[in-house]
Protein backbone atom coordinates (compact mmCIF):
# COMPACT_ATOMS: atom_id res chain seq x y z
CA UNK A 1 0.00 0.00 0.00
CA UNK A 2 1.58 3.40 -1.31
CA UNK A 3 1.74 6.09 1.18
CA UNK A 4 -0.82 7.69 -0.69
CA UNK A 5 -3.38 5.14 -0.64
CA UNK A 6 -3.01 4.62 3.28
CA UNK A 7 -3.61 8.30 3.88
CA UNK A 8 -6.64 8.37 1.70
CA UNK A 9 -8.18 5.05 3.34
CA UNK A 10 -7.47 6.87 6.80
CA UNK A 11 -9.36 9.75 5.64
CA UNK A 12 -11.80 7.42 4.70
CA UNK A 13 -12.09 6.13 8.34
CA UNK A 14 -12.07 9.23 10.22
CA UNK A 15 -14.66 10.57 8.41
CA UNK A 16 -16.86 6.96 9.22
CA UNK A 17 -15.74 7.33 13.17
CA UNK A 18 -16.98 10.88 13.23
CA UNK A 19 -20.33 10.12 11.42
CA UNK A 20 -20.48 6.80 13.56
CA UNK A 21 -20.02 9.24 17.35
CA UNK A 22 -22.65 11.80 15.85
CA UNK A 23 -25.12 8.98 15.32
CA UNK A 24 -24.43 8.37 19.27
CA UNK A 25 -22.05 5.31 18.80
CA UNK A 26 -19.08 4.67 21.26
CA UNK A 27 -16.63 3.30 19.13
CA UNK A 28 -15.80 1.94 15.80
CA UNK A 29 -13.25 -0.17 14.02
CA UNK A 30 -12.34 -1.88 10.97
CA UNK A 31 -10.97 -5.53 10.46
CA UNK A 32 -11.30 -7.97 7.28
CA UNK A 33 -14.19 -9.97 6.06
CA UNK A 34 -11.95 -13.01 5.40
CA UNK A 35 -12.21 -16.32 7.22
CA UNK A 36 -11.13 -16.51 10.24
CA UNK A 37 -9.94 -19.77 10.78
CA UNK A 38 -9.80 -19.91 15.11
CA UNK A 39 -13.64 -18.90 14.54
CA UNK A 40 -14.51 -22.08 12.26
CA UNK A 41 -12.53 -24.12 14.86
CA UNK A 42 -15.05 -23.27 18.15
CA UNK A 43 -18.39 -22.93 15.62
CA UNK A 44 -17.47 -26.72 14.78
CA UNK A 45 -16.43 -27.84 18.27
CA UNK A 46 -19.70 -25.54 20.05
CA UNK A 47 -22.03 -27.32 17.35
CA UNK A 48 -20.66 -30.71 17.65
CA UNK A 49 -21.44 -30.72 21.53
CA UNK A 50 -25.00 -29.19 21.13
CA UNK A 51 -23.93 -26.28 23.25
CA UNK A 52 -26.41 -24.59 20.41
CA UNK A 53 -29.64 -26.85 21.79
CA UNK A 54 -32.66 -25.89 19.78
CA UNK A 55 -31.02 -22.78 18.13
CA UNK A 56 -30.69 -25.19 14.55
CA UNK A 57 -29.99 -22.23 12.47
CA UNK A 58 -27.19 -22.28 13.76
CA UNK A 59 -26.38 -25.85 12.24
CA UNK A 60 -27.92 -24.86 9.32
CA UNK A 61 -26.01 -21.56 8.45
CA UNK A 62 -22.59 -22.37 9.34
CA UNK A 63 -21.01 -22.51 6.32
CA UNK A 64 -21.73 -18.76 6.15
CA UNK A 65 -21.04 -17.71 9.78
CA UNK A 66 -17.08 -18.23 9.50
CA UNK A 67 -16.72 -15.22 8.39
CA UNK A 68 -18.48 -12.14 6.51
CA UNK A 69 -16.89 -13.08 3.27
CA UNK A 70 -18.71 -16.51 3.47
CA UNK A 71 -21.97 -15.03 3.27
CA UNK A 72 -21.38 -12.09 0.76
CA UNK A 73 -18.36 -12.88 -1.50
CA UNK A 74 -17.85 -9.38 -2.46
CA UNK A 75 -17.12 -8.12 1.64
CA UNK A 76 -13.76 -7.25 1.94
CA UNK A 77 -14.40 -4.87 5.29
CA UNK A 78 -16.37 -5.22 8.19
CA UNK A 79 -16.84 -2.02 10.28
CA UNK A 80 -17.95 -2.77 13.71
CA UNK A 81 -19.39 -0.18 15.40
CA UNK A 82 -20.52 -0.42 19.59
CA UNK A 83 -23.13 1.43 21.74
CA UNK A 84 -22.63 1.13 25.25
CA UNK A 85 -26.50 0.50 27.74
CA UNK A 86 -24.82 0.35 30.59
CA UNK A 87 -27.19 0.45 33.31
CA UNK A 88 -27.62 3.31 36.33
CA UNK A 89 -27.63 0.17 38.79
CA UNK A 90 -25.82 -2.64 39.82
CA UNK A 91 -28.89 -5.66 38.34
CA UNK A 92 -27.63 -7.86 40.91
CA UNK A 93 -29.42 -6.19 43.14
CA UNK A 94 -32.72 -6.98 41.13
CA UNK A 95 -32.57 -10.42 41.77
CA UNK A 96 -33.92 -9.34 45.92
CA UNK A 97 -37.03 -7.92 44.10
CA UNK A 98 -38.89 -11.48 44.45
CA UNK A 99 -42.23 -9.91 43.64
CA UNK A 100 -41.30 -8.24 40.67
CA UNK A 101 -40.41 -9.92 37.10
CA UNK A 102 -36.26 -8.94 36.38
CA UNK A 103 -36.03 -8.04 32.54
CA UNK A 104 -32.77 -8.31 31.33
CA UNK A 105 -31.48 -4.87 31.02
CA UNK A 106 -31.04 -4.74 27.56
CA UNK A 107 -34.67 -5.58 27.06
CA UNK A 108 -35.93 -2.73 29.24
CA UNK A 109 -36.05 -0.27 26.07
CA UNK A 110 -36.95 0.12 22.84
CA UNK A 111 -35.88 -2.86 20.32
CA UNK A 112 -32.42 -2.34 19.95
CA UNK A 113 -32.55 -4.13 16.84
CA UNK A 114 -34.36 -1.02 15.42
CA UNK A 115 -32.73 1.27 16.95
CA UNK A 116 -28.95 0.66 15.73
CA UNK A 117 -30.57 -1.22 12.66
CA UNK A 118 -31.96 2.31 11.52
CA UNK A 119 -27.93 4.47 12.35
CA UNK A 120 -26.35 1.50 10.84
CA UNK A 121 -29.01 2.38 7.33
CA UNK A 122 -28.31 5.94 7.84
CA UNK A 123 -24.01 5.68 7.91
CA UNK A 124 -23.99 3.23 5.23
CA UNK A 125 -26.17 5.08 3.14
CA UNK A 126 -23.49 8.34 3.32
CA UNK A 127 -20.92 5.99 3.21
CA UNK A 128 -22.20 4.30 -0.09
CA UNK A 129 -23.10 7.73 -1.62
CA UNK A 130 -19.70 9.19 -0.41
CA UNK A 131 -17.48 6.72 -1.55
CA UNK A 132 -19.67 4.73 -4.29
CA UNK A 133 -18.89 1.44 -2.83
CA UNK A 134 -21.80 -1.41 -2.04
CA UNK A 135 -22.66 -1.96 1.80
CA UNK A 136 -24.95 -4.13 3.89
CA UNK A 137 -25.58 -3.77 7.51
CA UNK A 138 -26.70 -6.50 10.40
CA UNK A 139 -27.38 -6.17 13.74
CA UNK A 140 -27.63 -9.71 15.40
CA UNK A 141 -30.27 -11.15 13.22
CA UNK A 142 -28.49 -12.80 10.10
CA UNK A 143 -25.32 -15.41 10.10
CA UNK A 144 -22.64 -12.93 11.28
CA UNK A 145 -20.80 -13.41 14.47
CA UNK A 146 -20.53 -9.91 15.48
CA UNK A 147 -18.46 -10.43 18.67
CA UNK A 148 -15.40 -12.68 16.95
CA UNK A 149 -15.34 -9.54 14.45
CA UNK A 150 -15.61 -7.03 16.95
CA UNK A 151 -12.21 -8.88 19.06
CA UNK A 152 -10.55 -9.10 15.73
CA UNK A 153 -11.26 -5.54 15.49
CA UNK A 154 -9.46 -4.28 18.73
CA UNK A 155 -12.66 -2.97 20.28
CA UNK A 156 -12.46 -5.44 23.11
CA UNK A 157 -11.70 -9.32 23.60
CA UNK A 158 -14.38 -12.24 24.10
CA UNK A 159 -14.16 -12.88 27.83
CA UNK A 160 -14.82 -15.82 29.50
CA UNK A 161 -18.07 -15.83 29.37
CA UNK A 162 -18.08 -15.44 25.69
CA UNK A 163 -19.56 -11.93 25.75
CA UNK A 164 -17.47 -8.94 24.28
CA UNK A 165 -15.46 -7.47 26.92
CA UNK A 166 -14.17 -3.55 26.58
CA UNK A 167 -11.85 -1.11 28.39
CA UNK A 168 -13.68 1.48 28.31
CA UNK A 169 -17.65 -0.32 28.57
CA UNK A 170 -17.00 -3.25 30.68
CA UNK A 171 -19.65 -5.87 29.46
CA UNK A 172 -22.54 -3.85 28.36
CA UNK A 173 -22.31 -3.13 24.54
CA UNK A 174 -24.63 -3.54 21.74
CA UNK A 175 -23.08 -4.70 18.27
CA UNK A 176 -23.81 -3.14 14.65
CA UNK A 177 -21.89 -4.13 11.82
CA UNK A 178 -21.19 -2.24 7.93
CA UNK A 179 -19.60 -5.01 5.31
CA UNK A 180 -18.37 -3.31 2.22
CA UNK A 181 -16.64 -4.45 -0.82
CA UNK A 182 -13.97 -1.80 -0.77
CA UNK A 183 -10.63 -2.98 1.37
CA UNK A 184 -10.08 -0.23 4.13
CA UNK A 185 -8.37 -2.81 6.69
CA UNK A 186 -4.70 -1.92 7.77
CA UNK A 187 -4.11 -6.15 7.80
CA UNK A 188 -3.79 -5.85 11.86
CA UNK A 189 -5.81 -8.99 13.47
CA UNK A 190 -6.06 -8.46 17.27
CA UNK A 191 -6.06 -11.53 19.70
CA UNK A 192 -6.30 -9.25 22.95
CA UNK A 193 -7.55 -11.14 26.76
CA UNK A 194 -7.76 -9.28 29.51
CA UNK A 195 -9.60 -11.45 31.81
CA UNK A 196 -6.64 -13.13 33.40
CA UNK A 197 -7.55 -15.68 36.35
CA UNK A 198 -10.46 -13.70 37.09
CA UNK A 199 -13.60 -16.46 36.66
CA UNK A 200 -16.03 -14.48 38.56
CA UNK A 201 -18.65 -14.57 35.64
CA UNK A 202 -18.30 -18.44 35.39
CA UNK A 203 -18.78 -18.75 39.06
CA UNK A 204 -21.44 -16.79 39.23
CA UNK A 205 -23.91 -18.35 36.95
CA UNK A 206 -27.13 -20.15 38.62
CA UNK A 207 -27.17 -22.68 36.18
CA UNK A 208 -23.40 -23.40 35.90
CA UNK A 209 -24.13 -22.62 32.08
CA UNK A 210 -20.55 -22.59 31.63
CA UNK A 211 -18.56 -25.70 30.92
CA UNK A 212 -15.26 -24.05 30.78
CA UNK A 213 -13.92 -20.40 30.43
CA UNK A 214 -15.34 -19.31 26.92
CA UNK A 215 -17.74 -21.80 26.44
CA UNK A 216 -21.58 -21.42 26.81
CA UNK A 217 -23.55 -24.08 27.13
CA UNK A 218 -26.83 -22.77 25.86
CA UNK A 219 -29.01 -25.69 27.21
CA UNK A 220 -28.36 -24.01 30.34
CA UNK A 221 -28.52 -20.69 30.27
CA UNK A 222 -30.95 -18.96 31.54
CA UNK A 223 -31.29 -16.21 28.49
CA UNK A 224 -32.03 -18.82 26.18
CA UNK A 225 -34.18 -20.61 28.21
CA UNK A 226 -36.42 -17.95 28.94
CA UNK A 227 -36.29 -16.29 25.41
CA UNK A 228 -35.38 -18.74 22.98
CA UNK A 229 -36.39 -22.45 24.34
CA UNK A 230 -39.88 -23.81 23.66
CA UNK A 231 -42.61 -25.66 26.00
CA UNK A 232 -41.27 -26.71 29.80
CA UNK A 233 -38.41 -25.98 31.42
CA UNK A 234 -36.16 -28.53 33.15
CA UNK A 235 -36.95 -28.77 36.80
CA UNK A 236 -33.58 -28.25 37.72
CA UNK A 237 -33.47 -24.96 36.37
CA UNK A 238 -36.57 -23.36 37.98
CA UNK A 239 -35.48 -22.44 41.46
CA UNK A 240 -32.23 -21.00 39.80
CA UNK A 241 -34.20 -18.62 37.34
CA UNK A 242 -35.10 -16.74 40.32
CA UNK A 243 -37.28 -13.76 39.89
CA UNK A 244 -35.86 -13.84 35.85
CA UNK A 245 -38.70 -14.01 33.45
CA UNK A 246 -36.52 -12.90 30.18
CA UNK A 247 -32.73 -12.82 30.04
CA UNK A 248 -30.08 -12.87 32.36
CA UNK A 249 -27.43 -10.35 33.53
CA UNK A 250 -25.65 -12.12 36.32
CA UNK A 251 -22.47 -12.80 34.26
CA UNK A 252 -21.83 -9.56 32.79
CA UNK A 253 -23.00 -7.52 35.84
CA UNK A 254 -20.12 -9.07 38.01
CA UNK A 255 -17.34 -8.66 35.44
CA UNK A 256 -14.50 -6.47 37.10
CA UNK A 257 -13.99 -4.24 33.69
CA UNK A 258 -17.08 -2.76 34.66
CA UNK A 259 -15.52 -0.15 36.86
CA UNK A 260 -14.95 1.74 33.32
CA UNK A 261 -18.70 1.21 31.99
CA UNK A 262 -20.56 4.75 31.77
CA UNK A 263 -24.34 5.04 31.57
CA UNK A 264 -25.90 4.69 28.37
CA UNK A 265 -26.74 7.73 26.73
CA UNK A 266 -28.85 6.68 23.84
CA UNK A 267 -32.67 8.23 24.60
CA UNK A 268 -34.21 5.25 22.75
CA UNK A 269 -32.76 2.58 24.13
CA UNK A 270 -33.87 4.10 28.11
CA UNK A 271 -35.73 1.92 30.33
CA UNK A 272 -39.09 1.90 29.92
CA UNK A 273 -40.85 2.73 33.49
CA UNK A 274 -43.20 -0.16 33.49
CA UNK A 275 -40.33 -2.79 32.50
CA UNK A 276 -38.30 -1.79 35.52
CA UNK A 277 -38.92 -5.31 38.04
CA UNK A 278 -43.14 -4.85 36.66
CA UNK A 279 -45.57 -7.00 39.74
CA UNK A 280 -45.88 -10.55 38.97
CA UNK A 281 -49.39 -10.01 40.10
CA UNK A 282 -49.62 -7.94 36.98
CA UNK A 283 -47.96 -10.23 34.48
CA UNK A 284 -49.50 -13.04 35.60
CA UNK A 285 -53.40 -11.63 35.10
CA UNK A 286 -52.27 -10.34 31.41
CA UNK A 287 -53.51 -11.94 28.34
CA UNK A 288 -52.22 -12.10 25.14
CA UNK A 289 -53.68 -9.47 23.87
CA UNK A 290 -52.31 -7.48 26.66
CA UNK A 291 -48.63 -8.95 26.44
CA UNK A 292 -48.52 -7.59 22.71
CA UNK A 293 -49.34 -4.50 23.53
CA UNK A 294 -47.37 -3.70 26.21
CA UNK A 295 -44.38 -5.03 24.98
CA UNK A 296 -44.95 -4.05 21.32
CA UNK A 297 -41.41 -2.43 20.14
CA UNK A 298 -39.55 -4.55 23.16
CA UNK A 299 -37.39 -7.34 22.87
CA UNK A 300 -39.71 -9.11 25.30
CA UNK A 301 -42.00 -9.83 21.84
CA UNK A 302 -39.39 -12.51 20.74
CA UNK A 303 -40.11 -14.60 23.70
CA UNK A 304 -43.62 -14.89 22.58
CA UNK A 305 -46.64 -15.08 25.00
CA UNK A 306 -46.79 -18.74 26.35
CA UNK A 307 -42.98 -18.90 27.00
CA UNK A 308 -43.63 -15.76 29.02
CA UNK A 309 -46.22 -16.56 30.88
CA UNK A 310 -43.95 -19.32 31.64
CA UNK A 311 -41.44 -17.54 32.87
CA UNK A 312 -43.65 -15.44 34.95
CA UNK A 313 -45.00 -18.58 37.03
CA UNK A 314 -42.28 -19.57 37.59
CA UNK A 315 -40.96 -16.54 39.35
CA UNK A 316 -43.98 -16.72 41.16
CA UNK A 317 -43.26 -19.88 42.46
CA UNK A 318 -39.62 -18.72 43.13
CA UNK A 319 -40.96 -15.84 45.20
CA UNK A 320 -42.51 -17.42 48.44
CA UNK A 321 -45.45 -15.40 48.20
CA UNK A 322 -49.21 -17.06 48.81
CA UNK A 323 -50.69 -14.40 47.17
CA UNK A 324 -49.92 -15.80 43.89
CA UNK A 325 -51.64 -19.52 45.00
CA UNK A 326 -54.81 -18.65 43.30
CA UNK A 327 -54.34 -17.38 40.19
CA UNK A 328 -52.05 -20.32 40.07
CA UNK A 329 -54.76 -22.46 40.91
CA UNK A 330 -56.47 -20.58 38.16
CA UNK A 331 -54.31 -21.91 35.38
CA UNK A 332 -54.44 -25.82 36.18
CA UNK A 333 -57.22 -25.49 33.98
CA UNK A 334 -55.23 -23.59 31.30
CA UNK A 335 -56.10 -25.06 27.67
CA UNK A 336 -51.80 -25.07 26.91
CA UNK A 337 -49.76 -27.84 28.87
CA UNK A 338 -46.93 -25.78 29.05
CA UNK A 339 -48.74 -22.95 31.02
CA UNK A 340 -50.41 -25.97 33.48
CA UNK A 341 -47.71 -28.24 34.18
CA UNK A 342 -45.39 -25.09 34.85
CA UNK A 343 -48.19 -23.75 37.50
CA UNK A 344 -48.35 -27.27 39.10
CA UNK A 345 -45.09 -26.64 39.66
CA UNK A 346 -44.91 -23.48 41.33
CA UNK A 347 -48.13 -23.94 43.31
CA UNK A 348 -45.69 -26.89 44.93
CA UNK A 349 -43.14 -24.33 45.75
CA UNK A 350 -45.78 -22.48 47.91
CA UNK A 351 -47.91 -24.98 49.48
CA UNK A 352 -47.88 -27.43 52.24
CA UNK A 353 -47.12 -31.09 51.19
CA UNK A 354 -50.84 -31.83 52.64
CA UNK A 355 -52.04 -29.19 50.80
CA UNK A 356 -50.50 -29.82 47.61
CA UNK A 357 -51.59 -34.33 48.08
CA UNK A 358 -55.45 -32.45 48.45
CA UNK A 359 -54.96 -30.93 45.31
CA UNK A 360 -53.79 -33.45 43.80
CA UNK A 361 -56.39 -35.94 44.68
CA UNK A 362 -59.63 -33.59 43.50
CA UNK A 363 -57.61 -32.86 39.99
CA UNK A 364 -55.03 -35.34 38.96
CA UNK A 365 -55.85 -37.08 35.69
CA UNK A 366 -54.76 -40.33 33.68
CA UNK A 367 -55.69 -38.64 30.75
CA UNK A 368 -53.92 -35.35 31.13
CA UNK A 369 -50.28 -35.31 29.12
CA UNK A 370 -47.01 -36.82 30.41
CA UNK A 371 -45.76 -34.06 31.28
CA UNK A 372 -48.31 -32.71 33.65
CA UNK A 373 -48.50 -35.74 34.99
CA UNK A 374 -45.03 -35.59 35.91
CA UNK A 375 -45.54 -32.54 37.53
CA UNK A 376 -48.44 -33.80 39.66
CA UNK A 377 -45.91 -36.69 41.02
CA UNK A 378 -48.29 -39.37 38.90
Amino acid sequence: MTRSNSEQINSIRQCIRADALAEGFGDIAFTSASTNPMLEERLTAFLNQDHHASMSWMVETKARRVAPKAMWDQAKTAIILVMNYGPDHDPMDNLKAKDGGNISVYARGRDYHDVIKGKLKQIAGRIAAREGVAVKVFVDTAPLMEKPLAAASGLGWQGKHTNLVSRSYGSWLFLGVILTDADWTDGEFHQDDHCGSCTQCLDICPTQAFPAPYQLDARRCISYLTIEHDGLIDEEFRAPMGNRIFGCDDCLAVCPWNRFASLGQEAKLQAKADLILPPLSDLLAMDEGEFKQRFAGTPIRRAGFINFKRNVIIAAGNSDNSIYINILKEYLHHKNDVIKATSIWAIKQLISGAEFNDLRQHLYSPDDSADIQREWGG
